[in-house]
């Protein structure tokens, strides 16, 4: 997609102004955007100034967060505040740390369902495609640091801008695409038909580092039996071809022969055999697997029994008559022996059966025990018109509204999706232990699919949802993070409509952005608190008094946060019940030189370093 206006005010009048570094950063912005694939109207002096524009720093809201036990930390958090925000918080605390990020962003409708700059964009906004790119892809950029290693981010799109969203998940994660799912959004409608097509669908992209694969469906091992009591196990047959013709892979289409009862079988033209023949072997090639007499020696190609037909044609024009009457070895319908085949003199003058060989196949052997997730999933209500075992069953958004609805009494959230797409994917993407980011979080659907997984396997997985307040002039004081995301989190820990609460515990944490000058000045110890127990623990951190505050730690390290270097505080340093001290304060040599001068070993370390670490970057993105 290429606009040829200005997303931002001409740089021309600006250039004067812009140091060496801008200057070098703009040019290259330049000259690399010629290239293949998406193109869109960004500004890179922008971005770079948005992502250092200031410090975010989280801030407890006691009175909004659910925590049972408060004396212990929260890994669960709903942070309110723009999610741009949030990701650069995230990035200072959660880097490298999460499994699964699952979003639903604005789908770029033109139904003003987003807002950029601080305005809504509607359908007539002249760069409205430039702007939703650019805005997704600043926050995408950011989630990218977030994943670990073998992480995964599910976006869901509808049909109509999954090209645009692809090809952006492409420059963000290039070489990760995993593929696209496909899932049912409704039984079909004839609401916006364009002519003749009603749109009844929408996609998941996946887009995962090198080390993630989907969990997929446990096998069926019912058809592996043991009968001839073989002792390498329990086995099945299995098909002995390869879906290629005899003219595109002609070293896999010769005769195979039984060398127990010397009846020869014809191979399929249309489907030769998978293994390849020793005989047919140049002089040092090798094959992946074993070629098809070593199986044979090894027992492990089955030949039909002896009570099969077999016949013999004593000439050429005895075969002929035979493959004219159609009375030849078949594969189903398809006849083995025709006349356009080479070679029909071999069958001449020798037994030939008119069997199928199979293969033996093992179930020690099987490279992988689950069947891989399919990238269709089966709408509910199509539920037993697939022959696929294990598939990955969904509702509709219909199912998404309905809960909502029984959570909160009305429809209270527009367009939420159904708990088992997002719940089903993430049982397909994580583990027990994980960490889930959703940071487009709308009605939580998202935590409650976390709470649920972790309630039927005894997990510990952790949900991290963003949303804003979305309040407009006309609505200042409508908060959607507050009164729907984390009130229908609540709702599903403690119970309601009669349910079972799924129990378990969030922090509620809002954001608040400090320019750097005014560090000193303006963060309190309430952030420094949470910053480092996000950092240390991943995990909101109780609220806490004095001049001296445990943020992590046991008997044998104890992470302390010391705001004022006082004599009360070094007392307290020094009686404090742990064999080594990290202690972070706002000045750290003065701290170690004391504690030195009572004989106590201690790792120092600059608050002000700390909580600047991680925000400030000059990274390209």
């Amino acid at each position: 997609m290429i606009n040829k206006g200005p997303l931002q005010p001409s740089l021309l009048s600006e250039l004067e102004h812009l140091s060496k570094e801008q200057l070098r950063r703009l040019l290259s912005d330049h000259l690399t955007r010629r290239k293949l694939g998406l193109y869109w109207e960004s500004d890179a002096i922008a971005r770079d100034a948005a992502l250092n524009a200031n410090l975010v720093f989280p801030r407890r809201v006691e009175a909004w967060s659910h925590c049972p036990t408060p004396e212990t930390p929260c890994p669960n958090l709903v942070i309110e505040g723009d999610n741009f925000d949030a990701l650069r918080l995230l990035g200072a605390t959660h880097r490298g740390r999460i499994r699964v990020i699952y979003i639903d962003p604005p789908y770029n409708t033109g139904n003003k369902d987003w807002v950029y700059n601080d305005h809504y964009v509607g359908p007539n906004d002249r760069w409205r495609h430039s702007q939703w790119l650019e805005f997704l892809f600043r926050r995408l950029s950011l989630a990218r640091d977030l994943l670990a290693p073998d992480g995964v981010i599910l976006v869901s799109i509808n049909d109509e801008n999954r090209a645009r969203l692809e090809l952006l998940m492409d420059e963000v994660f290039p070489g990760r695409r995993l593929g696209s799912i496909a899932w049912r959004t409704r039984q079909g409608s004839n609401a916006d038909q364009q002519c003749f097509l009603s749109v009844d669908h929408e996609h998941v992209l996946a887009y995962g580092n090198p080390g993630f694969s989907f969990n997929g469906f446990a096998k069926s091992y019912e058809m592996y039996g043991n009968p001839d009591k073989d002792p390498r196990g329990d086995w099945r047959t299995s098909d002995l071809t390869l879906g290629y013709s005899w003219k595109e892979r002609p070293n896999l289409y010769y005769p195979l022969l039984d060398p127990a009862s010397g009846v020869s079988y014809p191979p399929n033209p249309d489907r030769v055999w998978v293994y390849a023949s020793q005989e047919r072997l140049k002089r040092g090639q090798t094959v992946q697997a074993k070629t098809m007499e070593e199986f044979i020696e090894l027992g492990q190609i089955l030949f039909p029994s002896n009570d099969q037909r077999v016949e013999t044609w004593p000439t050429l024009d005895a075969l002929l008559a035979a493959i004219d009457a159609g009375d030849v070895p078949k594969s189903g319908r398809t006849p083995l022996l025709r006349r356009d085949l080479p070679d029909l003199e071999f069958w001449v003058g020798r037994p030939v059966g008119f069997g199928r060989p199979q293969f033996k196949r093992y179930k020690a052997d099987l490279r992988n025990q689950t069947q891989p997730l399919s990238s269709w999933l089966v709408p509910r209500f199509e539920d037993g018109d697939y022959e696929a075992d294990n598939s990955f069953i969904t509702g509709t958004n219909q199912e998404g509204a309905r809960i909502v609805a029984e959570i909160f009494g009305d429809r209270a959230f527009n367009y939420a999706k159904p708990l088992s797409l997002i719940k089903g994917l993430l049982k397909q993407a994580t583990r027990p232990g994980d960490i889930v980011l959703d940071f487009f979080a709308g009605s939580g659907t998202t935590a409650q699919a976390v709470l649920e997984l972790n309630a039927e396997d005894g997990g510990n997985r952790r949900f991290i949802l963003c949303s804003s307040t979305e309040a407009t002039e006309k609505t200042p004081d409508k908060n959607l993070c507050r009164d729907i995301t984390a009130e229908r989190v609540r709702r599903v820990m403690q119970g309601y409509g009669g349910k079972e609460g799924l129990g378990g515990s969030f922090a509620y944490l809002q954001l608040d952005l400090i320019e750097p000058a005014d560090l000193a000045f303006e963060a309190s110890p309430e952030h420094a608190m949470q910053l480092l127990g996000l950092r240390e623990l991943h995990a909101a951190i109780p609220p806490g008094h004095g001049p001296v505050r445990q943020i992590a730690g046991d008997a044998r390290l104890a992470v302390l946060a010391c705001f004022d270097v006082d004599e009360n505080a070094i007392d307290t340093l020094a009686a404090w019940s742990a064999e080594r001290l990290a202690v972070y304060s706002f000045r750290p040599d003065t701290v170690r030189h004391l504690l030195e001068q009572r004989g106590i070993t201690v790792n120092s370390y600059s608050l002000n370093d700390a909580l600047r670490r991680g925000q400030v970057t000059s990274q390209n993105q």
